[in-house]
């Protein structure tokens, strides 16, 4: 690519707390990409779903998927890839949050709108998934004070966790890069960000792990 990248859609996943926003946005920085953000605040349903999940699930859920569908129909759609693109979100994991969260019949209602919205995503070049304990996790997460993501506990996080496992563990769309981001400060340490950087150049098939014992 011309503006510095190998990837024409790079797109970084993990969960909450990972550090996904801001590897993202460094990354559509470095390669002069758009950047494609998940844009959590906009969720009206978000804040009480943390508080009553059973109760809020499904209205939080619905949101984003039809956020998402809006999201798609601004993409440019004559030439999607004259430039790069870098999402914080990877649009397939939002079944992963609904299976979840939502009791069996929500599941279904949940299906039935997602099959009728026939989303048609752009498939990545490259994904990235963020790898992170639920202990670091939980610590990410009150550091930075979002008053709404106070009331998330470290059972919550767990079963995120296996989540991401499981649905990354059957993935195979797209290149695959695993990264233990754990130890990993992508926002302040510039030498853990250029040694990233540097080694998506030779992820080109199947999945590889980046694991920053070096550092």
């Amino acid at each position: 690519m011309s503006d510095g990248t190998p990837y024409r859609f790079i797109a970084v996943e993990g969960p909450i707390g990972a550090g996904k926003s801001t590897l993202a946005r460094k990354l559509s920085v470095t390669f002069n990409s758009l950047l494609l953000r998940e844009m959590a605040e906009e969720n009206p349903f978000l804040a009480r779903f943390y508080k009553d999940r059973a109760g809020n699930a499904l209205a939080t859920q619905l949101f984003f998927l039809f956020q998402r569908a809006r999201q798609l129909e601004d993409l440019p759609k004559d030439d999607l890839f004259s430039t790069s693109m870098v999402s914080d979100f990877l649009i397939d994991k939002d079944r992963l949050f609904a299976k979840l969260n939502l009791d069996n019949n929500e599941f279904d209602l949940y299906q039935q709108v997602y099959h009728k919205l026939r989303l048609q995503a752009p498939t990545p070049d490259l994904v990235i998934y963020l790898q992170a304990n639920p202990n670091e996790l939980l610590h990410r997460i009150k550091s930075r004070a979002i008053p709404y993501e106070q009331s998330i506990d470290v059972q919550y996080l767990e079963a995120l966790n296996a989540a991401y496992s499981e649905f990354f563990h059957y993935y195979d769309d797209a290149p695959l890069l695993i990264v233990n981001a754990g130890a990993i400060d992508f926002a302040n340490n510039e030498n853990h960000y250029s040694q990233l950087v540097e080694y998506l150049s030779k992820v080109r098939s199947g999945r590889q792990y980046f694991n920053p014992t070096f550092f």
